[in-house]
């Protein structure tokens, strides 16, 4: 109940004013803030780094460099998209020090696809599973249907992934995923209908999947996080005082 009152209480504010409110050190706004874009944030990361616990470092890392700037915040963007941009950022930056490709994602290449193929509604993925027959174990398959699926979605080249958890997982539009990593909107488009295209040829028709529970956040992932950004940020004030 207490949380539901604090979503109330701040669902009416604008991305300004819920922004201002953090700065001014509004603890509760702050655990609505992280409550509310938890689960995006985390699949960006995830996206990036195909490592669950480094994914939740870098969401925690990543509100505590969005908290330390939300002063500057003005609203010429959305707030999901300025804390995408953070977390993209901080996930990339996670990369170089892993250093485990000789070369650094790049999320600002060209794309080898015609354009005039470029956008299709995701729907027709899902309607290809869903008109597939009914299989006898079909409730039971599903839990290994979406295993299977983020198995697949590990699989795509880094860039076609980012993109494709953004646009088909998170349901973001051309436009919003194209402001969140800094690419044209053509470039979200050609990269979108190639990931798609590779999963269409990975998958197996006979599954009915449901893409909103792949790479489901649990509850207690969710606690963890804001648990985790608001311990380290009493020890960032602490040491300040």
């Amino acid at each position: 109940m207490r949380q539901a009152a604090l979503e109330a209480t701040h669902e009416a504010m604008s991305d300004v004013e819920i922004a201002q409110r953090i700065a001014a050190g509004d603890e509760a706004a702050l655990c609505v803030l992280m409550r509310r874009h938890n689960q995006s944030l985390y699949r960006t990361a995830r996206s990036i780094l195909k490592d669950e616990a480094e994914a939740e470092d870098a969401v925690q890392e990543s509100y505590l460099l969005a908290f330390r700037s939300m002063k500057k915040f003005r609203g010429d963007a959305k707030l999901s998209t300025w804390l995408i941009r953070i977390v993209v950022n901080e996930s990339l930056a996670r990369l170089q020090k892993r250093a485990r490709r000789a070369e650094v994602i790049r999320l600002d290449g060209s794309s080898d696809v015609d354009a005039q193929h470029s956008e299709i509604n995701m729907d027709e993925i899902v309607s290809d599973y869903q008109n597939a027959p009914e299989q006898p174990d079909a409730i039971a398959a599903r839990a290994q249907a979406r295993r299977l699926i983020e198995a697949k979605i590990d699989e795509l080249p880094d860039a076609f992934r980012t993109v494709f958890v953004l646009r088909a997982v998170e349901e973001m539009s051309v436009e919003e995923t194209a402001t969140s990593l800094g690419i044209p909107e053509a470039t979200v488009r050609t990269r979108f209908f190639r990931a798609r295209g590779m999963l269409r040829e990975a998958l197996s028709r006979e599954f009915d999947v449901a893409f909103a529970g792949a790479f489901s956040f649990a509850g207690a992932r969710c606690d963890r996080i804001v648990a985790g950004v608001l311990t380290r940020l009493k020890k960032i004030q602490a040491g300040n005082a």
